[in-house]
């Protein structure tokens, strides 16, 4: 049984949401934990990101969610230790259809992980609230938002906070907000830290303390399907990311 499985969601787009789950999901399968990485997003970022040929994958996420497909048949190694993927392609762009004339449709991801022996799951999810973010949140025992120190930073998120609030009064009680990760820093611009205050205000002691600042290294490390820890694990991405997987690890205790 899973220990525990993490949705990171934001319906906004160009966040850093792949990016962080990635990142997150390799650290901590670099600490000797098995993590599965779920790919929820048609777009398939996070499974080119770690260098699985997307429309190459015998079996995707839409498999499992609307196929039938066992979780053990569909999963592929990655060249990372200790973590695997769940690829996804634009077939799962069918699913939100599909899935709408399923009987207890917002459970079928749940009904896909029971089986799963992780000791961490990370659900990348698409920039959107439709049915496959409610399944991400149904199956989730706790919630991560990335958020862009950028103008319209919050835009958006009451909606998201409505949405998880309404997933705890329906097909998931349990579910907690694990933090907000503040993303794409740019310290040579005032509107990063006077974003970083407003959301902080907002959020409290939610926010992280790591934030991971702009930078290159990390835009282009999933262009050669590697983490940055692969491509430059000197640089200021690669610290930041090991640092905010720590304090994600720290607050699961």
């Amino acid at each position: 049984m899973t220990q525990t499985i993490i949705a990171v969601v934001n319906q906004k787009g160009g966040v850093g949401k792949t990016t962080t789950t990635i990142n997150i999901a390799a650290q901590l399968a670099s600490e000797k934990k098995s993590v599965l990485l779920v790919d929820l997003d048609p777009q398939g970022n996070a499974t080119s990101g770690l260098g699985v040929p997307k429309e190459q994958a015998a079996k995707t996420t839409y498999d499992v969610l609307c196929a039938g497909a066992s979780l053990a048949d569909s999963v592929h190694e990655t060249h990372v230790a200790q973590l695997w993927v769940l690829p996804a392609n634009n077939n799962l762009a069918g699913a939100e259809v599909e899935l709408v004339g399923q009987a207890q449709r917002e459970f079928a991801l749940q009904k896909a992980l029971k089986s799963a022996a992780y000791d961490y799951v990370l659900i990348d999810c698409p920039p959107s609230l439709g049915l496959l973010t409610i399944n991400a949140l149904t199956a989730a025992t706790t919630v991560m938002i990335p958020v862009q120190t950028e103008y319209y930073a919050l835009e958006g998120l009451s909606q998201l906070l409505s949405t998880i609030q309404a997933v705890r009064g329906s097909t998931n009680p349990h579910l907690e907000l694990l933090g907000v990760a503040l993303t794409m820093f740019d310290k040579r611009n005032s509107l990063s830290e006077q974003v970083q205050t407003e959301i902080e205000n907002y959020f409290g002691e939610k926010v992280f303390k790591t934030v991971i600042p702009r930078n290159v290294r990390l835009a282009e490390a999933p262009s050669y399907g590697r983490t940055i820890y692969e491509h430059d694990k000197w640089s200021k991405g690669a610290r930041a990311y090991k640092a905010l997987a720590r304090e994600v690890r720290d607050r699961i205790g």
